[in-house]
């Protein structure tokens, strides 16, 4: 019993992460149709920005609260993926509107590798470690062999508030409505009077920031070095394609099929971990091609 509550609580923590990575990723390809292989990078910038900002803040420097931190996580995230979005997006993308969606994942893959270099340049190839806003919530006892960090247990809950804040704008604003009918018939929108330009360019700058807060929400977690980017994107479209191209729904429902998968392989069949992630894909797609809650979608030809 207690290593099927570990097995539980472990994949909702790693679904959560995996939900926040790939929550920018499916928002950004339900409106714009472009599989943005450069989402990878802006979690690097945001996890290298956070680590940076962790660093100088404990310090000593700063003299505030440490628990004024979680705000500076917060911070870079929005300011670091609106700044890359608006630039990636007004500087590159907006020139390759209408372009088949082939050519728009190499660009956006050639992208991810320029911008890896570009994170190199600016923080160099040494790691870093931000691990005081980690600790600093401290740890629970669930059973008395089970333990687990309390900032672990919040992403958890930082997901839920990601996840329904995405239905709501979706569902219940003016502009989410105005977002689905640019997702459902572009030009229809256009005759309408909708500016797709305008919804293209704010939902580009919001999958970018959903992108930097996972990396920013993940870097007093682990070591951030290079090549997270390129790591973290690969498990982000296999969870998108699991769940389905263009559905947020889709991939909160993939990030916890791939999360408590991955957590079975941890506990009982650690030797299978890396395989499980690509099993869980391969079986979906043998069955539902376009994903759990994809849609079929005509092409023009």
């Amino acid at each position: 019993m207690s290593t099927l509550l570990a097995i539980v609580i472990d994949g909702a923590i790693y679904a959560s992460w995996l939900f926040l990575v790939a929550a920018g990723l499916t928002v950004i390809y339900g409106v714009m149709r472009i599989l943005n292989m450069a989402h990878g990078s802006f979690y690097a910038i945001g996890a290298y920005c956070a680590a940076s900002l962790t660093g100088w803040y404990f310090s000593g420097e700063s003299g505030a609260s440490p628990y004024w931190s979680y705000l500076l996580l917060f911070g870079c995230a929005i300011v670091g993926g609106l700044v890359v979005g608006v630039l990636v997006e007004q500087g590159l993308l907006r020139h390759l509107r209408g372009r088949d969606e082939i050519l728009m994942v190499i660009v956006t893959y050639a992208l991810l590798l320029i911008l890896e270099d570009v994170v190199k340049l600016v923080w160099g190839v040494n790691p870093y470690l931000a691990y005081q806003p980690y600790r600093l919530l401290g740890q629970s006892s669930i059973t008395d062999s089970l333990r687990f960090a309390n900032y672990d247990l919040a992403l958890v809950a930082i997901s839920l508030v990601v996840g329904a804040a995405a239905w709501w704008a979706l569902n219940r604003t003016d502009k989410g409505r105005m977002l689905r009918a640019v997702i459902h018939d572009r030009e229809i929108a256009t005759a309408m009077g909708v500016n797709v330009n305008l919804m293209f360019a704010i939902t580009f700058a919001i999958g970018s920031m959903l992108g930097a807060l996972a990396g920013a929400l993940t870097a007093p977690a682990i070591s951030v070095t290079p090549g997270i980017g390129v790591e973290v994107i690969v498990l982000a479209f296999a969870v998108v394609v699991v769940g389905g191209l263009g559905s947020v729904g889709g991939a909160a429902v993939g990030a916890v099929l791939v999360g408590l998968a991955r957590s079975f392989a941890v506990h009982l069949a650690p030797q299978i971990e890396l395989f499980v992630i690509y099993g869980v894909m391969f079986l979906v797609l043998a069955f539902r091609p376009q994903g759990l809650f994809g849609q079929l979608q005509p092409r023009k030809i």
